[in-house]
């Protein structure tokens, strides 16, 4: 492999990603990432204003972008985010499937309401939105979903054991997704970070990371833009023979 080549490999130029939750946190520097690499990017979240700032945020680093606001919860809203990326951009080739509440409540003291919330957006969401896109990544030569899950799918997780569990189904969603739809040219992968340092874990426990920083071999949390690599690697051409798997970026917290 030349130079040229291997440049080429997360060359993202022409291509439209739509990312979820795409505002802030880690959402927002994937988004800047796609970008980077080329594509043009449509960003999702709840608050029009968060998304309006985001777009113009994109555009100023060079790249085309769309905000759109969107509840995931609502899938008129999920339907509705395809459907304006496809006029504004004309094709759909990536998504990315980051939105996320972390509602949580204690076993023992669910509610009804709380499990509802946490399953639209954690995992009916990302699924039916996938579901909108599949006419248009089924007519897409490079089509690739990334769904983030998390860690605490793989280990004891009981003070989030809902949206634990949310993420866990997500993965299974992916492995079945991605036997699905390979004849399609249709690669469906996950992404599972550990803890990073973003304003959502912050809100939850406002010391958390520095708690958890001992958790993992590499004694520290990750920066949002550490989640930017193993997404790009996912969504490129230089993950072109990688479908149906999670990248675990977790800094060495889940045992294997």
């Amino acid at each position: 492999m030349d130079r040229n080549a291997l440049q080429k490999l997360f060359d993202l130029s022409g291509r439209v990603a739509i990312v979820t939750g795409g505002t802030q946190g880690i959402g927002h520097a994937i988004a800047e990432g796609l970008v980077a690499a080329g594509a043009k990017v449509v960003v999702a979240s709840r608050k029009a204003d968060a998304c309006a700032a985001t777009a113009a945020h994109l555009i100023a680093m060079g790249g085309e972008a769309l905000g759109v606001p969107t509840h995931m919860g609502e899938l008129p809203q999920v339907a509705a985010l395809v459907q304006q990326t496809v006029q504004r951009f004309g094709r759909l080739d990536i998504v990315v499937n980051n939105a996320v509440t972390g509602l949580t409540q204690p076993l023992g003291q669910f509610t009804p309401e709380a499990w509802q919330k946490v399953y639209d957006v954690n995992l009916r969401g990302p699924v039916f939105l996938v579901q909108e896109a599949l006419p248009y990544l089924k007519a897409s030569p490079c089509a690739a979903v990334v769904n983030f899950i998390s860690a605490g799918a793989f280990i004891f997780s009981a003070p989030v054991a809902m949206y634990a569990a949310a993420k866990a189904a997500l993965m299974s969603f992916t492995r079945s997704m991605a036997a699905e739809f390979a004849p399609l040219g249709i690669r469906v992968n996950a992404l599972a970070p550990g803890t990073v340092d973003t304003e959502g874990v912050r809100k939850n426990m406002r010391d958390m990371p520095e708690m958890l920083e001992p958790t993992c071999f590499q004694r520290r949390v990750a920066h949002v833009d550490e989640m930017v690599g193993p997404a790009l690697l996912l969504a490129s051409d230089a993950g072109s023979f990688i479908t149906g798997q999670v990248i675990i970026a977790d800094g060495g917290l889940v045992p294997h």
